[in-house]
């Protein structure tokens, strides 16, 4: 048995890894007046994972499905495998949030963001070889 492990603050950083059964991750969003969505993450689908998202701060729009909800602080928004999302800061001002993933979406993440190479074809192949799927 590992001794526990805890990083404080977690801004920034996250908690759990690829070996244990979950990792929550704190991210923020700057925010800022738009007139249209700012997507965080393309419309994507984890085929085998669960995701979830709990507010600290400002206000999240995640897209479910065909469903939009909007979580203020406190709130938190659950999106089952199998099901198209996306997500973005749906207010003007700072979005900070806990995002608790399965070790599969924190290794795609990790992936994705130490890949040098962003093209739509090598971000799909990313989404395929860790069981979800880029949609948009």
């Amino acid at each position: 048995m590992r001794p526990p492990v805890s990083v404080s603050p977690l801004s920034g950083k996250t908690i759990g890894s690829t070996d244990d059964g979950f990792v929550i991750a704190e991210w923020q969003d700057a925010g800022g007046a738009t007139q249209t969505r700012r997507l965080i993450a393309p419309v994507h689908v984890h085929h085998k994972d669960d995701e979830a998202w709990y507010v600290l701060e400002g206000r999240l729009g995640v897209q479910v499905g065909d469903q939009d909800v909007e979580a203020d602080a406190g709130a938190a928004v659950f999106v089952p495998r199998g099901t198209p999302h996306t997500y973005w800061n749906a207010g003007d001002s700072r979005l900070r949030y806990l995002l608790v993933m399965t070790p599969r979406i924190h290794r795609l993440i990790q992936a994705i963001h130490s890949s040098t190479d962003k093209s739509p074809s090598t971000l799909r192949e990313l989404f395929r070889a860790h069981d979800s799927e880029l949609l948009g």
